[in-house]
């Protein structure tokens, strides 16, 4: 394990992430914060920092894979090891404005299951080595109660499309993944954990779906840091989590051959197999 602990926050600009970054900081950790934008990034570093806290901000937009491969390669220059990995990008059913339209990635993907499970999917992959270099390390996927089946002959959703629908079945994807990567990574030193953090929290996801907020932010922070931190989970692999509690996903989660045709066909769609033109079949 490194001396001084480093994790790494995806969509930590601003919401949850932003509370675990700074929560992370002040017990010590070493942060790397990541969002879009420059200026509220830096500006959570200064504060960080005016806490007594050390973080480093890298910007990436995780609509494109080329954006989350140069990410996790710098990453992967600058650490000796990571010690925590919080996959915390995403997107809403709604984009800003309220618009609700199918839209597509830079790579030409439905962009909620690019941004919300396939750059989570390509980071992880590609930062395993500096996990497994700080082992014992931990892996939490921020995932949701909100989750559909995948349709795998329908996986960009160019039929029945609703921004609903692929925000829901991108956080099953994601569920699907935890399981199947930490069964991979049981002898490895390496954790694995998806967690619904809390319903409807006060972030700007929500206030964009004009729902009224049922919980905080703290409370999802809480939650998250007790997942990533408590000496408790230190062996606790390919679970989620309701809050503080383990829970029952959708039942495809569970099913050992969907969690392997997603990991075949993820595997072509962000390169690191050959031949994705044949991926979503």
């Amino acid at each position: 394990m490194s001396a001084v602990k480093i994790a790494v926050v995806t969509g930590s600009t601003d919401g949850l992430g932003r509370v675990a970054a700074t929560m992370l900081a002040r017990d010590g950790y070493r942060v790397w914060v990541h969002g879009r934008d420059v200026l509220r990034g830096e500006t959570l570093v200064r504060q960080i920092a005016a806490q007594g806290g050390e973080a480093r901000f890298l910007r990436a937009d995780f609509g494109s894979l080329g954006e989350v491969r140069a990410f996790a390669t710098h990453l992967l220059h600058e650490l000796p090891a990571l010690d925590l990995l919080i996959n915390n990008a995403g997107i809403g059913p709604l984009s800003p404005g309220g618009a609700g339209g199918r839209e597509l990635s830079a790579d030409g993907y439905e962009l909620r299951w690019a941004v919300n499970y396939l750059a989570g999917f390509l980071l992880t992959h590609m930062l395993l080595p500096a996990l497994e270099r700080a082992a014992p390390a931990r892996i939490v996927n921020v995932s949701s109660l909100g989750q559909f089946p995948l349709d795998f002959s329908n996986l960009m959703l160019e039929r029945a499309y609703s921004g609903m629908r692929a925000y829901a079945q991108s956080k099953l994807a994601q569920v699907l993944f935890t399981f199947d990567l930490a069964r991979a990574l049981r002898l490895r030193g390496v954790t694995v954990n998806a967690l619904h953090p809390a319903t409807f929290m006060d972030t700007t996801m929500v206030r964009a779906m004009n729902v009224e907020p049922r919980s905080t932010v703290a409370a999802g922070a809480a939650a998250l840091m007790h997942l990533a931190c408590a000496p408790e989970h230190s062996g606790t692999s390919g679970e989620f989590f309701d809050g503080m509690s383990r829970a029952r996903a959708h039942a495809q989660a569970y099913d050992l051959q969907a969690q392997q045709r997603l990991a075949a066909i993820s595997e072509r769609l962000t390169g690191l197999v050959a031949n994705p033109a044949s991926a979503a079949t």
